[in-house]
């Protein structure tokens, strides 16, 4: 029959080699191009940046550095104060007891990451997620997902309201601080609704006490806790319960160790080189230098400003996700270079991919995707860039970034889904041509 004969595939040809290399020289070289004159640009007006936006002095002979970039800037001040010394610390207890006692690495990480938590946010920031916790726990225990995101959802929005923010701020002796109880919180959130989700829809054969310890685990494991990356409860659970012998490690622990940090170190580098020698965050806020750029200096700024955004999560990610993998567990894949990507599906399919499987599992998923037609799919799609614009503050910018995503991959898609039913069709037509010349002959 037709019917069971497999469908013609399009035969796609390589591409010469001498073709690859020019579209490679090209592309690296107009890259470098535009970098250069972004950098001259840079050094022409670095007098007047630095009475605006106040250059620090550089860590380089004769640079500044630009520190308007707020989260690099937040990380790395955090990570000199205590966050890589705890992130250390981390490492060589779960090395010790791995080696030493096995049955107690557990217990170990989740009281570390609690005790390293209250060092950093304090009794009372503490506290703040410990409610969040119980509430979500209890909640969860009904088993309505519909309920268990309703109460999520209000924990969320407590960051909006003004009197708890006073309240919360009089707690600190700087901004600082206050942040870092506002991003725990929020990736904290995350874990919460996973739990609850994962307790909905497939309720746990453990008992309260061992479901409570395990949450408090997954919680407190302190190398995700204060920026991720998110893996979700399902995962967490399963891999830690994993016994160390059973992962496919190909390498020694030392090995990795030694070349994973090497990677980060020359990541960090890289960054740290490109906000010294290229002023990108301080020219952008500022619309008169960006009016008066020449246009390859304007190119230049728009592909400076998203490779240090990647490069400055390989370093954010990288860390955690390197202890993470010595603990036995996966973590999701570090974000792909952003040059290679020309789609809005790709990027947030690959740049933080444990967001991106987060939001599949829990929201685009169980509201219909894909499988129940374009309709179904438009929603899911929606509100998921309207959890991540909640999630990141729900600020005005944020709601505008949402609404281009979400029409840059229902465009795609759309375009996607047409050229595929004009291909089939061309298939079908094709077929149909070749029968009537087999039964003419």
């Amino acid at each position: 029959m037709m019917t069971s004969k497999p469908q013609p595939q399009l035969a796609v040809a390589p591409l010469p080699w001498i073709e690859i290399l020019t579209y490679w020289v090209l592309s690296f070289g107009s890259h470098l191009y535009s970098f250069y004159q972004l950098h001259r640009f840079s050094k022409e007006h670095e007098a007047g940046l630095q009475r605006e936006f106040h250059l620090e002095k550089g860590l380089l002979n004769g640079f500044n550095r630009d520190t308007s970039d707020f989260e690099w800037s937040f990380w790395t001040g955090w990570a000199k104060r205590s966050l890589l010394w705890t992130l250390i610390g981390h490492g060589v207890i779960s090395r010790l007891t791995s080696i030493f006692y096995p049955k107690l690495r557990l217990p170990a990480l989740t009281l570390y990451g609690l005790l390293a938590a209250t060092n950093v946010l304090g009794i009372k920031g503490v506290s703040v997620l410990l409610v969040h916790l119980g509430l979500s726990f209890s909640v969860a225990q009904l088993r309505k997902p519909a309920l268990s995101w309703a109460c999520n959802l209000l924990l969320l929005c407590t960051f909006h309201i003004q009197q708890l923010q006073e309240i919360q701020r009089g707690w600190y002796e700087t901004e600082e601080e206050y942040y870092l109880l506002l991003f725990s919180v929020a990736v904290c959130g995350l874990r919460f609704i996973s739990f609850s989700l994962e307790h909905c829809w497939c309720p746990l054969e453990r008992g309260g006490i061992e479901q409570l310890y395990w949450l408090f685990s997954y919680t407190f494991y302190h190398p995700f806790f204060y920026n991720g990356p998110i893996i979700t409860y399902k995962d967490y659970v399963e891999q830690m319960w994993r016994p160390a012998e059973e992962s496919d490690k190909d390498k020694s622990a030392f090995s990795y160790f030694v070349l994973r940090s090497g990677r980060i170190i020359l990541w960090w580098c890289i960054a740290e080189y490109m906000i010294h020698v290229i002023y990108m965050h301080s020219i952008q806020s500022n619309e008169t230098y960006l009016e008066i750029l020449p246009p390859w200096a304007l190119g230049g700024l728009a592909l400076a400003l998203v490779q240090f955004f990647f490069v400055k999560y390989l370093v954010l990610f990288g860390l955690p996700s390197m202890l993470a993998t010595s603990d036995n567990l996966v973590p999701p894949k570090l974000p792909r270079c952003v040059s290679i990507m020309y789609s809005f599906t790709g990027m947030w399919r690959h740049f933080d991919e444990g967001l991106y499987r987060w939001l599949i599992r829990y929201i685009y998923v169980p509201l219909g995707g894909s499988h129940h037609g374009p309709l179904y799919k438009m929603f899911s799609t929606g509100l998921a860039f309207g959890f991540v614009c909640l999630w990141h503050g729900g600020h005005d910018y944020l709601r505008y970034w949402a609404l281009m995503n979400w029409a840059g991959v229902l465009v795609e898609n759309g375009l996607k889904s047409l050229f595929a039913s004009s291909f089939i069709h061309s298939i079908v037509v094709s077929l149909k041509s070749k029968k009537l010349d087999l039964t003419s002959s």
